[in-house]
């Protein structure tokens, strides 16, 4: 039998979804998935070049487990560029993605009984991380009045004793909301006054936004001592299979994440290191044709989801998903289906429109669904075709 702490763990809401629209494409049948947070473009060039390069000099053997030196010594001259954060390469960490990144930091902090606050919704693997590390999820609601943004007056009024740790992510997954600089500041003042309270600030998404300028917590220097800085190359430069996320941490805390993957994993690929190398010296502005490219599937999608009575949506400022709010459709049926919550909504849409898409209750919001536009235009048309016509199936 397996252990307890695995047996509350839930299966990923968006790889489950994917595995889905698997069984029923084998099955010949033509979904068009905007469930996972995956962009369609290429690996940049250069960094494809950097790689082979790297196999035709023979870097094929274990590395350092943060990473090679080179590889952090460029990450840490990307956040002081781009971010305004000063990390020495030995508090960079790196692994084999964000999500290993963060649930280093969380195995590193959370003490059993310690609470964690998260602002929902939320990316759907924070509760199920802090679960396994036995700490309390304590969670804030948001509204899509607001854009889904909670105030640091909300957050303060839930901090305790218990409190260790924050979980934050702008640009936002599932919400694509992006936090102002002044709406970080404000946050920040938190943990001027509480000086044992730490942050996770998921910065995964930061070169796709569209109406608002990414900030960065880490760079208030009166806070950086309680900040954990966690990024990738997954989302902003399209390297979902590469495999690597990193964190810039206080020393003590960096060498604790050290500690944990030299004793499950070790160092991600070297291969993938010497690409990365290459991707740090990028400049943000290189990107651009990618977020244009996201701002125009925006604009799409929101128009044609407006056209359908009973969906209610706002205008994300970042990442590539759309969380729309579908209530409406609630105890509403259509032959075998009863829709009760997100998930029979979303279960529905993808039988019956052939369009996958994943519940809100996974991110912590039942009255939503998550849709990604990292798809073409044609298809996002097409899916959002079909979803219409699969609503207006719904009745009393």
């Amino acid at each position: 039998m397996i252990s307890n702490r695995l047996q509350k763990l839930s299966e990923s809401a968006t790889l489950e979804m994917a595995r889905k629209s698997r069984e029923l494409k084998e099955k010949g049948i033509d979904i068009i998935s905007l469930s996972l947070g995956e962009p369609d473009f290429n690996t940049p060039e250069k960094i494809k070049k950097a790689a082979k390069k790297a196999i035709e000099e023979n870097y094929s053997h274990y590395t350092p487990v943060p990473g090679m030196l080179n590889l952090r010594k460029s990450i840490s001259e990307k956040l002081e560029r781009d971010n305004k954060i000063k990390y020495k390469p030995s508090q960079i960490v790196t692994s084999t993605g964000a999500k290993q990144s963060i649930a280093n930091v969380c195995l590193s902090l959370i003490n059993p009984g310690d609470e964690i606050i998260l602002l929902a919704p939320y990316w759907v693997s924070y509760i199920e991380i802090i679960k396994f590390c036995e700490g309390v999820p304590v969670i804030i609601e948001s509204d899509l009045k607001n854009d889904f943004k909670i105030t640091a007056e909300e957050i303060e009024k839930k901090i305790t004793n218990k409190t260790k740790l924050i979980l934050f992510n702008s640009p936002c997954n599932p919400s694509g909301s992006v936090y102002s600089q002044k709406e970080i500041e404000d946050i920040a003042q938190i943990l001027k006054k509480n000086k044992k309270l730490f942050i996770i600030s998921d910065e995964i998404y930061e070169h796709i936004c569209f109406d608002v300028k990414h900030f960065s917590i880490g760079s208030i220097d009166e806070i950086k001592e309680q900040v954990i800085t966690v990024n990738g190359v997954s989302k902003g430069f399209a390297m979902t299979g590469w495999r690597l996320g990193y964190i810039g941490a206080p020393q003590w805390i960096a060498d604790a994440c050290n500690k944990i993957q030299g004793q499950f994993t070790s160092a991600t690929s070297s291969i993938t290191q010497k690409a990365v190398e290459s991707a740090m010296k990028i400049n943000p502005s290189e990107l651009n044709l990618m977020k244009t490219e996201f701002q125009q599937r925006r604009n799409l999608i929101i128009e044609e989801l407006k056209r359908i009575p009973g969906i209610i949506t706002n205008t994300p400022e970042g990442a590539f998903y759309v969380f729309c709010d579908i209530s409406h459709f609630f105890n509403k049926k259509h032959k075998k289906y009863k829709i009760k919550n997100s998930h029979d909504l979303s279960i529905f849409l993808l039988e019956s429109a052939h369009v996958a898409v994943v519940a809100g209750n996974a991110f912590g919001n039942n009255k939503c669904i998550r849709i990604s536009y990292a798809t073409s235009k044609s298809q996002i048309k097409e899916a959002i075709q079909r979803i219409a016509i699969a609503l207006k199936k719904l009745s009393d």
